[in-house]
Formats: C-alpha cells, sequence, structure tokens
C-alpha cells in the first residue's frame, strides 16, 4: 500500500481498528486530547509542536510488529521516538503513527562475554549505570539522557571515541523490525546490507528494538580535564590544544567548546556573563597517568576556572546535563566534518564563539580520535574516516522571538566555514531541522548514498520511515 499524505489518517472513521490494535498491545495507544498525548509528543527540543495522527508506546517488539503493521494497513508513516533528544525533532510527526519507546528501557549486561543487550528506548544513562556496575563502558553520547538509539544510528560521538571509535563500530547486532512488520537480526552474519546501513544510515530502515553493544575495561575512575579560559586569552591554548593531541589521539577524547560564564557562584564573579571556552578530555585509561598527561591543558595562561579532577565516569557522562535540560530551550544545530584544524579555523571558531546571540548558545571544535579514524571506509555507511575534526555551532535560546536570529547566525557561520569542511560532510545529528533536504544527506554519505538508497528500496520501497535525514528508495 501507498503511504498516504501524514494528514489524512481519520482516527473516527478507523474505530474499529485502533479498538482492535488496543486491544492487542501490552503497551499503549495515545490518541489527540487523551491523557498522556501531550507528554508522549513533546521532544527535548522546545521548538518542536508535532501532532501525530496516534502514539503507540510498546511494551515490547511484539506491539512494535502490531504498530507497524497497523501504520502499513493504513497507509500512514512511522516516526520512532528513542530519547527524543534530535535536535530536528525526528521523534515526532504531524499526522502520522508515531512509536514512542519509552517503556522498552531495559539493559542487560554479560560481563564475562563483554556484551550488553539495550533495548530501543533506553537512555546512555541507563546503559552506563548498568555497565558500570561491572566496570565496562561503550561508547556513549555526551549527555545521559540522550537516546541510545537516535545518537547510536547516526554514527554517535562521546568521550570515548579515541580509543574504542564511535557507537556504531561497537554495535556486534541489531534487532529490527522492518516495514514489512518481519522482525529481524542484522550483524555480520545476518543481513549484513542490513548491518552495514544501520551503522551510520540513521532511522531509515525500520524500528530497532534492540541493540548488542560490545564493552570495554572504563573506570570506574576516569580523569576529566576542563580548564576554562576567558576568549580574551585568545587562540593560543586552542593551538597548544591541537598539537598536544597529535600523538596522543588514542587515549584522549577531546573537544574545545565556547560558551558563557553562567552567573553562579561555581565561577568568579568577575567572569559572570562574559564569553569563555574550556578545553575538555577524557582520558580512556588509568586515571593517575591521564591527570599527569593532562596537566599541560591546564597550565596554558590565567584561567576563569578549572573544573579538572578524576571523577566517576557515570558522573562525568552527565556533565553536560544540566545545559540541555528537556523542554527548556529552543535549539538549532550545524556542523561540518574536517580534515585538518588549521589556525584560520580556530580563529574563526574563535571569533564565532565570542560572538554567539545567545548566552545559552555552544559551539565546539571535536578531536575525532585515533579509533574513530582507523575504521575503514567500507565499513559501515558512514563511509570515509579521514575527518580528524569536527566544528558545531550549537544554537540555544529561550525565546521564539529570536528564533530568526538565532537560526541566521548559525547558518551564516556554517556557510562561512564551510571552505574548512572535507566535500561537505557532515554529522547527521547536527544537521539543522532538514530543511537542506536530499542535498545535504547526499553530500553527508558522499558515494555511499547510491547504495544506502537500494537497501532503503529493498526494506522500506514505500518510505515509511522517512522522519529523519531520509534516505529515498532507490527508483
Amino acid at each position: 500500500m501507498n503511504i498516504r499524505s501524514a494528514k489524512e489518517f481519520d482516527a473516527a472513521s478507523s474505530a474499529e481498528a485502533l479498538g482492535a490494535l488496543r486491544s492487542g498491545l501490552s503497551g499503549a495507544v495515545l490518541l489527540p486530547g487523551e491523557p498522556g498525548y501531550d507528554d508522549a509528543r513533546a521532544v527535548w527540543n522546545a521548538m518542536i509542536d508535532r501532532r501525530p495522527a496516534l502514539i503507540v508506546q510498546p511494551q515490547g517488539a511484539a506491539d512494535v510488529i502490531a504498530a507497524v503493521n497497523f501504520a502499513r494497513d493504513h497507509g500512514l508513516p512511522v516516526a520512532i521516538k528513542g530519547g527524543g533528544h534530535n535536535v530536528a525533532g525526528h521523534g515526532v510527526c504531524d499526522g502520522g503513527l508515531m512509536i514512542d519507546l519509552c517503556r522498552m528501557r531495559a539493559v542487560r549486561v554479560d560481563p564475562a562475554a563483554r556484551r550488553a543487550h539495550v533495548e530501543g528506548g533506553a537512555t546512555w544513562g541507563d546503559v552506563d549505570r548498568e555497565t558500570q556496575a561491572h566496570g565496562l563502558a561503550t561508547p556513549g553520547g555526551l549527555i545521559s539522557d540522550t537516546g541510545v538509539a537516535g545518537l547510536t544510528l547516526a554514527g554517535g560521538i562521546g568521550w570515548l571515541r579515541s580509543r574504542y571509535g564511535l557507537c556504531v563500530d561497537n554495535v556486534v547486532s541489531f534487532d529490527v523490525v522492518t516495514a514489512a512488520g518481519e522482525r529481524v537480526t542484522a550483524s555480520a552474519g545476518s543481513h549484513p546490507d542490513l548491518y552495514w546501513a544501520l551503522r551510520g544510515g540513521g532511522g531509515n530502515f525500520g524500528v530497532v528494538v534492540g541493540f548488542e553493544f560490545a564493552l570495554h575495561p572504563v573506570g570506574p575512575t576516569v580523569m576529566f580535564a576542563a580548564p576554562i579560559y576567558p576568549v580574551t586569552a585568545g587562540p593560543g591554548p586552542i593551538r597548544f590544544w591541537r598539537d598536544f593531541l597529535a600523538d596522543k589521539q588514542g587515549k584522549i577524547g577531546s573537544l574545545v567548546e565556547f560558551s558563557t560564564v553562567a552567573r553562579t557562584p561555581d565561577y568568579p564573579e568577575k567572569f559572570w556573563g562574559q564569553r569563555c571556552y574550556t578545553i575538555a578530555a577524557v582520558w580512556a585509561g588509568d586515571a593517575g597517568e591521564g591527570e599527569r598527561v593532562m596537566q599541560p591543558l591546564r597550565d596554558q595562561g590565567g584561567l576563569v576556572t578549572d573544573f579538572s579532577g578524576q571523577m566517576a565516569y557515570c558522573d562525568v557522562q552527565k556533565l553536560f546535563d544540566a545545559l540541555m535540560p528537556k523542554g527548556d530551550y529552543r535549539c538549532y544545530w550545524k556542523c561540518h566534518y574536517m580534515a585538518d584544524l588549521p589556525d584560520a579555523m580556530i580563529d574563526i571558531a574563535l571569533e564565532n564563539g565570542a560572538a554567539a546571540p545567545s548566552d545559552n548558545t555552544l559551539s565546539s571544535l571535536w578531536n575525532m580520535g585515533a579509533a574513530t579514524m582507523a575504521v575503514p571506509a567500507e565499513a559501515t555507511a558512514i563511509g570515509d574516516r579521514s575527518m580528524g575534526w569536527m566544528y558545531s555551532i550549537d544554537s540555544v535560546w529561550p525565546d521564539p522571538a529570536d528564533d530568526e536570529a538565532n537560526i541566521g547566525w548559525t547558518r551564516k557561520a556554517w556557510e562561512e566555514t564551510r571552505k574548512f569542511s572535507q566535500e561537505g560532510r557532515l554529522y547527521l545529528n547536527f544537521a539543522g531541522h532538514g530543511e537542506d533536504g536530499e542535498a545535504l544527506v547526499k553530500d553527508a554519505y558522499g558515494k555511499n548514498y547510491a547504495r544506502l538508497a537500494a537497501i532503503k528500496a529493498r526494506y522500506d520501497p514505500q518510505n515509511m520511515f522517512r522522519f529523519n535525514q531520509n534516505i529515498r528508495p532507490a527508483g
């Protein structure tokens, strides 16, 4: 059946089918106006205000299959909400069927095999809590309430990327419900085409109801470096950081983040409201060794303050949570992958960090790390891994009246730095609100786009799963 316009579903005329769906589920079905509907459709970015025709909150994979079958039988497109943290709000749609995986957050750890089995609605906080009970971890995100699924399927960039790679580099298998309502395991030995596509191809190919991750010895204590310099310190400490990392990219996951000094007792009052940048770094190894090795990052001039120290890995994973509370701010993010980080790019990033129109806005220079870059181009849908760096412009502001100014500033900064990008390639979790369309997606995947489109045609020929950085089915 062809997927109809998302606006065409009429719940009243489909009452009998809806009743059958409800009675057959262990989870819940929510319609507009019913209790829980508005809470379920809310996502992290306050700019997103969409109203699905119905929301299904499955209790398990069988409920997901029922929801997908219902959507297919009624010609409805499907949005998939994991943690709801995607900046573009792809987890919620207007008019279609939204699958909200909030009831599927279980994490089971096999410490002997060093494997974690994670349900599709889990957050990284869920994963970290269970894996750290065994002194293990897998690369996750930088904010603990980020959903595992959304972050992972686009690649997944976290603190452990230098030593253990991206999230997708650690997925052993995916448990997937396809558009045909079939539950399949995608791994190196089963549906290898789908396994390849899911490692970077986003939510285009089905509902991932489970992940199997490889785990590594990490923590429980790690070294976190976080010296904060005023922007008046200039580019010197950042250039030192870049050069310092040259022979340490197998152990240090790091970024320089531009922000504004908060007006709180955590900072000296004389710096309140001033622009600053943090050289943030995690040593993926012995914490004491990391403290010694990373000390020079803290010695590059006068500081605003220094939050460096040895701390629990789970605490490091939550350090940025307070900057991004759910539903409080409006957000628009863009980025570029870069092969190198020349002085001129550092200078522009510093200028942009000082000139952001909102005090809540962050922008960052990311070092991608040795393990991320070591993966062969043909191994995952991400493709070429020669991007050594990323520049992200993460605009965050509270007032709808400031939308135009903040989005305009972000896009201008993005366009001005395109010349430093690696042939227009980018991280698709930081791709604005999807307004750049197919051209941006093709730039991101480069040579892999045609192969992804062919796999999309095999597993989702009607483009049921279109609320994402969409790959159109070939043909």
